[in-house]
């Protein structure tokens, strides 16, 4: 579940790195009410980007007509694996 935290909570440093550690999602930073920054730790970061490119290099293998439909490639399988 998200967590939404106040900016002046941002005081306490060493509390918010460890809220950052124990959790796979990005923290919320409220200012007045309203959402104003998003932190998280660098293996989030990571994990983030990493999804995110492979979503880059899928869309540009389409473009580039890269791909192959889900029953083709389940035929292919079929073929190759099943005697």
């Amino acid at each position: 579940m998200a967590q939404i935290i106040p900016m002046k909570d941002l005081r306490d440093t060493n509390k918010i790195c460890e809220m950052c550690k124990n959790t796979s999602e990005p923290i919320f930073i409220t200012k007045n009410g309203y959402g104003e920054l998003v932190i998280m730790s660098m293996q989030t970061y990571d994990a983030i980007t990493e999804i995110h490119d492979k979503i880059l290099l899928g869309q540009q293998q389409i473009k580039e007509g890269k791909y192959v439909d889900g029953p083709s490639f389940m035929e292919a399988l079929k073929k190759e694996y099943v005697k």
